[in-house]
């Protein structure tokens, strides 16, 4: 399943899949508003940990009770939007993209000076000036992560800082008997982060603004800078530097597959820090995603907690209730140690939160805290870089087709086109 903010990628524990009835808030007899809030089930997110988050965050609102509406997988914006096509839109929905609903008027902003007070990027997700999903957590997409004995046995003494010395180190591994590269490629957000890595680094490396260029038509996906970074991808493939049969691996597998050693190295969301298996902590490092020059390049996504419906029937409590449970530690701590999640709150350290991380997390926490140069992850944007309509999803494919095709070029042409159709009437 896709990766979203707030939580887990990894399989959704699946729930109702009926579309549910009466999501709208409404006032009972009891005079209390009835708020509906859709949430979502993972093996990290489990029923036990809303019902204790729920109760905590109401607890400071005495005014509501929330109705709970649980997604049937965690592809939320995908519900969220059939919900909202029966009428049936939640008053509070927790890690949906923003950008989907905001031209639509379905969100209500937070308050400012409450995102200021309580967070390190403040303007992190923002979407023309204001802010829909507190800027609570962050996740770098992707890191590469390595076995370091398989990289021992290579003979590779340091980790590969540009892209010259990252094919050279695959063709290495491949000499010593072993699979450069784990990918989960039936899954199309994993095939895509190589795609992802190269485009960030070598293109919003050196123009940091390029997706506000894209959508002010002033640069184009077939342009060849961009598809010089995508023939990277290309290059990974006719060198042989994935498993076999890559396009047929989930997910799931690809996971299963890096722990038990079967690949050197692992480009993946910061979020597969929560998988890394306690006996391996010592034994798997970290780099980010090579750049052409050697350039160290962050491709960054500032993610977030609850969004508060403009339809919401009482607007001074579900922002209280979703103010509340946004701040709580005790909610972040399931995330930074089962999702790898990087925490964003002001005036707090990792102990605060009172977890137990591996030397990996901590060498990749400190790409967060340092000052670097720090760009969109594209594909997984919250904020003004997000791409337009379902975008994502054919970049998604694009990395996909790169395995059956060499015209890299019409790849990226086709994703002009897309853009031009996402973005027709806006």
């Amino acid at each position: 399943m896709r990766k979203r903010f707030f939580v887990a990628v990894a399989t959704a524990t699946t729930t109702a899949a009926a579309l549910l009835a009466g999501c709208s808030g409404s006032t009972s007899s009891g005079g209390k508003t009835t708020l509906s809030y859709m949430t979502f089930d993972t093996p990290d997110l489990t029923p036990s940990f809303w019902q204790t988050s729920i109760a905590a965050a109401q607890a400071t609102v005495p005014g509501i009770s929330i109705k709970q509406v649980v997604a049937p997988s965690t592809d939320r914006d995908s519900y969220a939007k059939q919900l909202e096509a029966s009428g049936q839109f939640p008053d509070l929905l927790e890690s949906i993209t923003p950008s989907l609903y905001t031209s639509a008027g379905l969100l209500t902003s937070y308050p400012q000076s409450w995102i200021d007070a309580n967070f390190l990027l403040p303007q992190g997700n923002s979407i023309k000036g204001k802010v829909y999903i507190p800027p609570t957590n962050s996740q770098i997409i992707p890191m590469v992560f390595y076995n370091k004995a398989m990289f021992a046995q290579a003979g590779i003494t340091s980790t590969p800082s540009t892209w010259a010395e990252f094919v050279a180190d695959c063709a290495k591994i491949k000499g010593a008997g072993m699979t450069p590269i784990e990918l989960g490629g039936n899954d199309p957000f994993a095939a895509a982060m190589p795609l992802t890595g190269a485009i960030s680094a070598n293109v919003l490396g050196k123009d940091p603004q390029w997706l506000q260029q894209r959508y002010a038509n002033s640069v184009k996906f077939a342009d060849a800078d961009v598809v010089s970074a995508a023939q990277e991808m290309r290059t990974l493939v006719t060198g042989d530097d994935f498993e076999q049969g890559a396009l047929n691996v989930s997910y799931a597998q690809s996971i299963t597959n890096f722990n038990a050693g079967k690949a050197a190295m692992y480009p993946m969301g910061s979020w597969y820090l929560g998988s890394v298996p306690k006996n391996e902590w010592n034994n798997i490092g970290v780099f980010l995603w090579p750049s052409d020059d050697g350039s160290q390049v962050v491709p960054f996504s500032v993610g977030g907690s609850m969004a508060v419906s403009a339809h919401a029937p009482d607007q001074a409590d579900a922002f209280k209730f979703a103010e509340a449970w946004s701040l709580n530690p005790s909610n972040l701590k399931t995330l930074i140690e089962g999702d790898g999640a990087f925490p964003m709150l002001k005036n707090k350290s990792l102990a605060d939160f009172n977890v137990t991380v591996s030397p990996v997390y901590t060498n990749s926490y400190s790409y967060v805290t340092g000052s670097n140069n720090k760009v969109s992850s594209i594909g997984w944007a919250t904020n003004d870089d997000a791409m337009p309509g379902a975008l994502n999803n054919d970049f998604y494919a694009a990395a996909q087709a790169l395995f059956n095709t060499s015209d890299v070029q019409g790849q990226m042409s086709k994703l002009d086109q897309d853009w031009t159709s996402a973005t027709q009437g806006q």
